[in-house]
């Protein structure tokens, strides 16, 4: 099942259900988190939420997406208490553009992107129930940062580029008792700075600090094993990039069990009514091929089982960057 937010002509919020191909109303909800609180409460699932609620109108998503109806596959009313983070280096071949972005620092030897690749490779799908490796792990932003399908990523003015990053995220919601549940997954371009962090690896955090789009629909339950998709970047109405992207464990380092430990260890992360949302990586990226972004590129991201692409523009700040001056009290 897939599920969607969006605004109604009217101007209603509604949340739709996408079931065998057929997007329909579900009656009475106004947003994929009260969905999930319900189900939460009930000790059921969102499929079984759905049912309860029940299904109305059918509804046209491709022409919602069109007018700029849609909105990101979850949000929350309090947008500081909706997390963004995600991990690095955890696809096969992800290595490979790191590397070569941080080898000269390193004087020939191995770098420490090629390392902690090799050792998640090694240790990042643990057995049963045992703790595998740690990733790289990153923070970006709260709901703040968050921009619906169709809608524009910002360049801003102390940015020295804007690079899409397409992969999956994970959504999630931490219960009363401080359990995260996990509400499925979504397509995201998790746009970040290259340049920036080619200058010097320790300014990844930096790097990320950026805004992130989600394409329109969740994906409850388990994530296909094997999930292809293309991204490109158009440019005055024509390709100016486009290449195939692997996700989905069968082309990754690490299970995504295995990344959902290692953010959620930490108590901070498991505050009661606090969404979610973590980017899984990708070893795709139109800067590994020497590409520079311009301003009013297009960056398209679409993959099976996803049905909508997810489509965001990119424009640079308007105003010149200047100091920020904290005043002492």
């Amino acid at each position: 099942m897939l599920l969607i937010q969006r605004l109604a002509p009217w101007g209603a919020r509604q949340v739709l259900a996408n079931v065998d191909g057929e997007c329909r109303v579900v009656k009475g909800v106004a947003s994929t988190l009260n969905l999930a609180l319900s189900a939460v409460e009930a000790g059921g699932s969102l499929a079984s939420a759905v049912e309860k609620a029940g299904l109305g109108e059918v509804v046209y998503a491709q022409e919602d997406l069109a007018a700029g109806r849609l909105l990101p596959p979850i949000d929350h009313p309090e947008p500081a208490r909706l997390f963004l983070a995600g991990t690095g280096l955890t696809h096969l071949g992800s290595a490979e553009g790191r590397d070569r972005m941080h080898k000269a620092a390193a004087s020939g030897e191995a770098t420490d992107s090629m390392r902690m690749f090799l050792e998640g490779l090694d240790g990042g799908k643990p057995t049963g129930d045992g703790i595998g490796q740690q990733p790289e792990w990153f923070y970006k932003g709260t709901g703040q940062h968050l921009v619906a399908p169709e809608g524009a990523l910002e360049r801003p003015a102390y940015a020295q580029d804007g690079g899409e990053e397409p992969e999956i995220a994970g959504i999630y919601l931490i219960g009363p008792d401080g359990t995260p549940f996990r509400l499925g997954f979504c397509l995201g371009n998790e746009y970040s700075d290259h340049v920036t962090e080619k200058h010097n690896y320790l300014w990844l955090a930096h790097s990320k600090l950026r805004q992130a789009s989600l394409g329109a629909e969740l994906l409850t339950g388990d994530l296909p094993h094997d999930v292809r998709g293309t991204a490109r970047i158009m440019r005055g109405g024509a390709v100016a990039w486009e290449k195939p992207f692997l996700t989905g464990e069968a082309n990754m380092a690490h299970s995504i069990a295995n990344l959902e430990h290692h953010h959620f260890k930490y108590g901070l992360f498991r505050r009661p009514g606090d969404v979610h949302v973590h980017f899984f990586g990708t070893s795709t990226a139109s800067f590994a091929d020497g590409v520079q972004t311009q301003d009013g590129d297009v960056f398209e991201i679409e993959a099976d089982p996803f049905t909508l692409p997810l489509r965001n523009a990119m424009y640079a700040a308007r105003e010149a960057e200047r100091p920020v001056r904290v005043q002492a009290l």
